[in-house]
């Protein structure tokens, strides 16, 4: 790791609540650094290499260490720090506790306490300085996310010359709920500083658009807001994606075939193998697609001697309540499962709650069957196509919520209403029970989307969309990023 002593003048600027890397503490007390695991690492690196970028970011942990600006495996990475208080408040509090149920239908009920907004805003402010610190005289600044909707307000305000753009990796609620929050109007015009403005679907866009014209009194046609001073801001859908090539590049290799070949034999070489990867988190649906694999146990539809489920449920937000009740609550369902209906050696649930690296997910989805992907709201959900990048033989069924971003563009995964358990219950049996002809058919055309449509052009129709806009700031150069 070489350290910067001053902030680089970045010509594009990444701004995102973390870093793209973790630190590592090591035995003799020096610190270390390794590259975080996503899709948003690796779509962006190579722009921000082509275009000497720098990432503005937290470096994750709750601290009032400020780290200087440092350079990791040509990367110029620009930390920002909190404190943990800032932690509590602004991200397990409003982004968690107040933003993230709101925005996902209020599947879990939202909390509005006026101390987190203050630390949103605030936090907020820091990263805007940071940026505008950063970023080159006509650079373009790309912010993400749900915990920064106020940032391109914010540095719109100290760098008009800046081009910006802003993306929501989650869904945008419809007006009825995002009109219960208390700062609603300034969620929104902390957006409108951006003059790009990516959702993952057309409708979350739309209700974007249909919130400002009302809550903000805006002119807008189609996805077009014309503010005041004449600049107009563009509001309009990105479906992420995934590193297709890289995560198929795994599965095709022989340390993951033979792993998922172990994987296999470690469950006792069933049938059919059912899997679940999430985050454990409650909009995720586990509790429900768990309930409905153990009651086709329970009735005879399926058989512990030929099938099993396994549950991979990545630790999420371990100090807030409200997950650890989720976890408990399925825990106690798994065990509840395993000793009505398991065998000795064959439970009918394997729970891991643990997080793995990409080699060994990658392992996982080559040997599963049947891929359960039940979200009761979810902005894309990229475990869906990484199962489908990783099924290069076209074999394989994807069980998805029709309530999932990617149902969108995976139309022809078996879809499902996760709310709905019976009707889960009818679909996971219609998935088991298809031909090698069908799942086949299924799997080429969904496969065909991932492959045509992934993380790097997803990135690239963003920035294109971004510079190609109407220039209208106020500045002397402009630097197109090599995209």
């Amino acid at each position: 790791m070489a350290d910067v002593t001053r902030p680089p003048q970045a010509d594009l600027v990444i701004v995102a609540n973390r870093l793209p890397v973790d630190r590592v503490h090591q035995p003799d007390g020096s610190v270390s650094w390794r590259p975080s695991p996503g899709g948003l690492v690796t779509a962006l690196e190579p722009v921000l290499r082509a275009n000497d970028g720098a990432w503005i970011g937290w470096p994750g942990s709750a601290d009032d260490d400020e780290f200087e600006p440092f350079v990791e495996n040509g990367l110029s990475l620009i930390p920002v720090a909190l404190t943990a208080q800032e932690v509590e408040e602004f991200y397990e509090g409003f982004s968690n506790g107040t933003l993230w149920p709101l925005y996902h239908d209020v599947v879990a009920k939202p909390e509005f306490h006026r101390e987190w907004w203050d630390a949103y805003v605030a936090v907020n402010r820091r990263f805007a300085d940071r940026a505008a610190e950063v970023a080159a005289e006509g650079a373009t600044v790309w912010v993400q996310d749900y915990q920064l909707q106020l940032v391109p307000q914010m540095l719109r305000a100290q760098r008009p010359d800046l081009r910006i753009g802003f993306y929501l990796h989650i869904p945008f609620p419809p007006a009825e709920l995002f009109s219960q929050l208390p700062w609603r109007r300034q969620i929104l015009e902390g957006l409108l500083g951006a003059d790009l403005i990516g959702f993952q679907l057309p409708g979350a866009a739309a209700n974007f658009v249909r919130l400002v014209r009302s809550r903000v009194g805006h002119k807008t046609h189609r996805d077009t807001i014309y503010l005041p001073d004449g600049r107009p801001v563009k509001a309009t859908a990105f479906p992420i994606s995934i590193d297709t090539a890289g995560f198929e590049e795994l599965a095709r290799s022989e340390a993951v075939t033979a792993r998922a070949a172990e994987i296999r034999e470690a469950l006792g070489d069933p049938k059919v193998i059912f899997l679940g990867v999430d985050r454990l988190d409650y909009t995720k649906g586990i509790y429900s697609r768990l309930r409905a694999f153990g009651e086709l146990v329970r009735d005879g539809h399926l058989d512990v001697e030929d099938v099993v489920f396994v549950q991979v449920a990545t630790p999420s937000r371990e100090r807030v309540e409200q997950y650890r009740i989720l976890r408990d609550d399925i825990e106690r369902l798994v065990g509840r499962i395993n000793g009505d209906h398991g065998l000795i050696g064959r439970p009918a649930i394997h729970y891991l709650h643990s997080s793995f690296p990409r080699e060994e997910m990658a392992a996982f989805y080559r040997a599963a069957d049947i891929m359960v992907v039940t979200p009761f709201r979810d902005g894309m959900n990229l475990v869906a196509k990484e199962y489908v990048a990783c099924r290069f033989d076209n074999h394989g069924a994807l069980v998805l919520s029709e309530f999932a971003g990617a149902a969108q563009e995976l139309r022809q995964a078996w879809l499902v209403n996760p709310y709905d358990i019976d009707g889960m219950k009818a679909t996971l049996l219609e998935a088991y029970a298809a031909g090698a002809k069908e799942t086949g058919r299924r799997m080429r055309a969904m496969r065909k989307t991932v492959v045509q449509n992934d993380v790097a052009k997803w990135a690239r129709d963003f920035l294109t969309e971004l510079e190609t806009l109407p220039d209208h700031h106020d500045k002397t150069v402009r630097t197109t990023p090599a995209v």
